[in-house]
Order: C-alpha cells, then sequence, then structure tokens
C-alpha cells in the first residue's frame, strides 16, 4: 500500500495525499456478504443528536466481517484484498475447504492465495488467529478479543498492533497497546498474529472540504464564532479570547487534559496507563 499525491491543477489536488489503492484485486464485493446499511446522522432512537458533525456522504453497504475466528482446525485461502468503504483497514476474503466464503481485516503482508488457519494447532504465522497464551513473548497481534468467544474488539484500525508482554500465572496475558497502555487480557482470548494492513493510512490528506462530505463527515464551527448562549467562547466584541481557567466544550466541560475515563470496574486489568503521572 502506498500514497500518491497530484499534479496541482486545482487547489483540491494541491493538497491531496491519498492512497494508490495498489493492494486493492477485487473492485465489487462478495454479494453474499454485503448487508443494507441505513444512515442516522449521529442521531440516537429519539432523533436527538449524540454525535455531532455527522451525516450525509456516499451511500454504502455493509460487509459482513469474521471477528470470531471460530472454525479452528480448518484453512482458509485468501481470496483477495477489498476496499471497506466502513472501516480504515482492508478487507480480505477467504474461502474456506467446504466452499464458506468469509471477511477479516486483512493483516500487513497477507497476499491471495496464502493459506491462513486459526486455533490452538495454527502456527505462529502472519494472518493466523491463536490463544493469546499460544503467542510467545514478543509477538505482534492484532484484532483481539477482550472476552473468549465474544469475538475481536481491540485493535481493529489501519496499521494498529498490540505486542505480548508478559503472561501470568493467573492466567492473563499482559499487551502493549497502540496507546502505550499496558493491560491484562485472558490468555484464552483470540488474536492475530501480525499488524492491521493500510499501514499509511494516518497520513492521507483530503485536500479539499468536499471529499470530507463523501465521508459523512459535517463542517465544525468554531465557538468562539458562535453566540454566548450556544458557546461558552462566544460572545463579546469583536475577536476575543476563551479566557480562564480554559478552553470548554459546548457544555462547559474542560476540553483539554480532562480525564474522562469512568470504568472502575477494569481498573484492575490495566497495568500502565497510556499516560504517566
Amino acid at each position: 500500500m502506498g500514497l500518491r499525491s497530484f499534479k496541482p491543477t486545482s487547489e483540491g489536488k494541491r493538497a491531496a495525499i491519498l492512497p494508490d489503492f495498489s493492494e486493492i484485486t477485487k473492485k465489487k464485493p462478495e454479494k453474499s456478504l454485503l448487508r443494507s446499511l441505513r444512515k442516522h446522522g449521529g442521531r440516537n432512537n429519539t432523533g436527538r443528536v449524540t454525535t455531532r458533525h455527522r451525516g450525509g456522504g456516499h451511500r454504502r453497504r455493509y460487509r459482513v466481517v469474521d471477528f470470531y475466528r471460530n472454525r479452528p482446525g480448518e484453512n482458509a485461502t485468501v481470496l483477495a484484498i477489498e476496499y471497506d468503504p466502513n472501516r480504515s483497514a482492508r478487507l480480505a476474503l477467504l474461502q474456506y475447504g467446504d466452499g464458506a466464503k468469509a471477511y477479516i481485516l486483512a493483516p500487513e503482508g497477507v497476499t491471495v492465495g496464502q493459506e491462513l488457519a486459526a486455533g490452538d494447532a495454527a502456527p505462529i504465522e502472519n494472518g493466523n488467529a491463536v490463544a493469546l497464551a499460544q503467542c510467545p513473548t514478543g509477538t505482534f497481534v492484532h484484532n483481539i478479543e477482550l472476552r473468549p468467544g465474544r469475538g475481536a474488539q481491540m485493535c481493529r484500525a489501519a496499521g494498529a498492533v498490540a505486542q505480548v508482554m508478559a503472561h501470568e500465572e493467573t492466567g492473563y496475558t499482559q499487551l502493549r497497546l497502540p496507546s502505550g497502555e499496558v493491560r491484562r487480557v485472558r490468555s484464552e482470548c483470540l488474536a492475530v498474529i501480525g499488524q492491521v494492513g493500510n499501514i499509511d493510512h494516518k497520513n492521507q490528506k483530503l485536500g479539499k472540504a468536499g471529499r470530507a462530505r463523501h465521508m459523512g463527515l459535517r463542517p465544525e464551527v468554531r465557538g468562539s464564532a458562535m453566540s454566548p448562549r450556544d458557546h461558552p467562547h462566544g460572545g463579546g466584541e469583536g475577536r476575543s479570547g476563551i479566557g480562564l481557567p480554559g478552553p470548554k466544550t459546548p457544555w462547559g466541560k474542560p476540553a483539554l487534559g480532562h480525564r474522562t475515563r469512568n470504568n472502575k470496574s477494569t481498573d484492575k486489568f490495566i497495568v500502565r496507563r497510556r499516560y504517566q503521572t
């Protein structure tokens, strides 16, 4: 996967740095793995906006991704590497011996025709899904379960990777996550060897506002441009500073440096936090 720039024939192309899609081998998705996808514009079931700056965008169809890899002992062949409009990672289309097909997140380095396996008997090779207990210390993994059999929930974005740091006698494995946090996970949880593909995703630049609108991203308005009733930064004659004690969210909460984590039930699984004080 690589990036490409363009001749500056317009202001939009001048700043654009986009993927070249050289790793994509199949343009049309597998029909049996498609589902309809309805847009909600960032609104919940009562119609209230719960996520701002969402709406519009190109129509999409959801690709059913297998986050369970619950066919141990069966090898699957990679048929194609495909684009997925719903996530930053690429998808790998697998076909099992009985003809069944499934999508998985395409690991970096996996190619068409490669054989992938899952289960305790699978070798420690790129793209294979094994329990964390089978991974030697220092192994890079992604697509990690938090609870056995629940399906992968961590390290699923493009370029994401975690590292096995240690195995505990209590049945837990310590993982260093992309944020720098070290977390304990049950050793029987499945993980995929390697790193999620499309590593250069973080280096791309959309180049123009229209491309963001195609993705369903709406404009963000500065708080200082609003009225006092709409934002704590609003109001004043001319251009006014935000004042003390610092920037606020539209609801008056601290916007920078304020800890928002409130999940004490999982504190016991965190060995080292992402922010050291």
